[in-house]
């Protein structure tokens, strides 16, 4: 089964090393470096590398010199995005800018009911925080507790602007009371739907042509609390410069009859991966899903 195993790579010397590079010689520096780390992944890190290419070869069909090349494209727009992220959150950097494509969606869910925000592994959403923080009621971010403590601490040591609240996804199932605490208030919660963690219930759904299994929860919960959806996304289109997209936001009615519960689990899970190919399609570069999302197709 295709499935996330909840954590990521690096250790706690890798971080530090590059929140080195960013207090000191800067983020262009540290873009500069990453060339280096990018080759070596490409060359030594197969379990990284190899999905990666088959997403380009077996998926997007393309050639197989082109699909090398945006490998190594990949793992260095996924370098700059997490470098981004540090840089932007610590407040090594204030010049990166935005262009926000649907805010207005997302201060009307605001200043009503609140809702859910649901993402993809794709692009830099998390570095929105600058649009989060201007959005007038609380932003939660669901997501799974993996990291090493130390570098937790470290990385809490750094982050000098938080906008977003987290809500750690538990074996206790007790995140499940955070979020409903949090809809209940009107706020946001916002949460990926594109990993999953082996275990753990999933729903079959078509994505660029090909079957894959997505995570039940992030779609059933909206149709159980009857709350909105705007599907999100950040596409990084330049070194400082971020593009931001959010859908308008749609209520997908949740009923006692299972089988027309079903059929809005379809429904919310094909627009959401509809909307997923349209981002895609402008940068197919920024898929950071490192295993086999497709694994049936292997």
């Amino acid at each position: 089964m295709a499935s996330w195993k909840g954590k990521t790579r690096g250790g706690l010397a890798g971080y530090q090393f590059f929140i080195f590079l960013l207090k000191y010689p800067g983020l262009r520096f540290s873009y500069l470096f990453l060339r280096f780390v990018v080759l070596y992944f490409v060359l030594f890190v197969p379990k990284a590398r190899n999905p990666i290419f088959f997403y380009f070869r077996r998926i997007l069909n393309y050639s197989y010199l082109k699909s090398i090349r945006y490998v190594f494209k990949n793992f260095y727009k996924l370098g700059q995005v997490l470098l981004d992220k540090v840089a932007l959150l610590a407040g090594f950097s204030k010049k990166f800018t935005f262009d926000f494509e649907g805010e207005n969606y997302l201060h009307e869910m605001a200043a009503n009911e609140g809702g859910f925000l649901i993402g993809a592994h794709v692009g830099n959403w998390e570095i929105a925080g600058q649009l989060l923080s201007r959005i007038d009621t609380k932003v939660h971010i669901v997501m799974v507790e993996a990291e090493h403590e130390r570098i937790k601490a470290l990385l809490d040591d750094v982050m000098t602007e938080k906008s977003m609240n987290i809500i750690s996804i538990k074996e206790d199932l007790s995140h499940l009371f955070e979020i409903k605490d949090a809809l209940e208030k009107n706020e946001l919660v916002a949460i990926h739907g594109d990993r999953f963690v082996e275990g753990s219930k999933t729903m079959k759904g078509t994505l660029l042509g090909k079957e894959a299994l997505f995570p039940y929860g992030p779609f059933y919960l909206p149709m159980k609390y009857n709350k909105p959806v705007s599907f999100v996304s950040a596409i990084k289109e330049t070194d400082t410069h971020y593009h931001f997209y959010a859908t308008k936001p749609k209520v997908y009615r949740g009923f006692r009859n299972k089988s027309e519960n079903e059929i809005q689990l379809k429904s919310i899970l094909k627009d959401y991966t509809t909307e997923v190919e349209r981002v895609l399609k402008i940068a197919p570069e920024q898929w950071f899903n490192y295993y086999y999302f497709w694994e049936p197709f292997k």
